[in-house]
């Protein structure tokens, strides 16, 4: 389910993977979505259905779960479209780190929620202390380190901690799973570098479905 198969672009959007639990949390997003318009309330209410996917067993595919040594986030990070929304107002992925690996610095530019389905991961949290003037520089702070295991997750509600890195910490590949309200590989985001300052677009792709160009 997780590979390429028909090349027709309609076949990249809607359930790349198509189970009852997917279905369940894409059904509920949508309804809150629609129901409720406080943002951070939503997400807040979407979080019972989160963990329940979360703590599901069997839903993910194995070709969804493995790394991708040709990912453009380096280190065989696998990042693998689970649902896309056509509108590109939402999506739901899987994120495979091998251990040892970290992710870049990024920003996610969505409202969402992000968990561990397995391994374990430590993520960093930043925050922006420029005033955003320069699109090509940041100057960014540590705002909070965590560590998280099996059916732990955190919202997203930009710009607050909406830039971070994860590593997994674990002695197998850590998997996390995204739902976010866009289409968040195939939209341009930042990577940055806390160090020299550098902000660059970053469009992170998926290893199984085409971005529009």
């Amino acid at each position: 389910m997780c590979n390429l198969g028909d090349p027709s672009d309609h076949q990249h959007f809607g359930f790349l993977v198509d189970t009852p639990e997917i279905r369940a949390l894409i059904d509920e997003t949508r309804r809150l979505t629609a129901s409720i318009d406080d943002v951070a309330a939503r997400v807040d209410a979407l979080q019972p259905a989160f963990a329940t996917l979360l703590a599901s067993e069997g839903w993910l595919p194995e070709n969804c779960s493995i790394p991708d040594h040709t990912s453009r986030m380096g280190g065989g990070i696998g990042q693998y479209a689970l649902y896309r929304a056509e509108d590109g107002s939402l999506c739901l992925f899987s994120l495979v780190v091998p251990v040892g690996q970290s992710t870049p610095v990024h920003d996610h530019l969505a409202w969402g929620l992000v968990g561990i389905y397995r391994g374990r991961q430590d993520e960093t949290v930043y925050r922006r202390v420029d005033d955003g003037s320069d699109p090509a520089r940041a100057r960014l702070e540590v705002a909070k380190r965590q560590e998280l295991g099996r059916g732990e997750f955190y919202p997203l509600l930009p710009p607050t901690d909406d830039i971070h890195y994860v590593r997994t910490i674990s002695d197998t590949v850590s998997i996390s799973i995204h739902l976010l309200a866009n289409d968040t590989a195939c939209v341009w985001r930042h990577r940055f570098d806390p160090v020299t300052g550098a902000v660059t677009p970053f469009r992170s792709g998926y290893a199984n479905a085409p971005c529009r160009d």
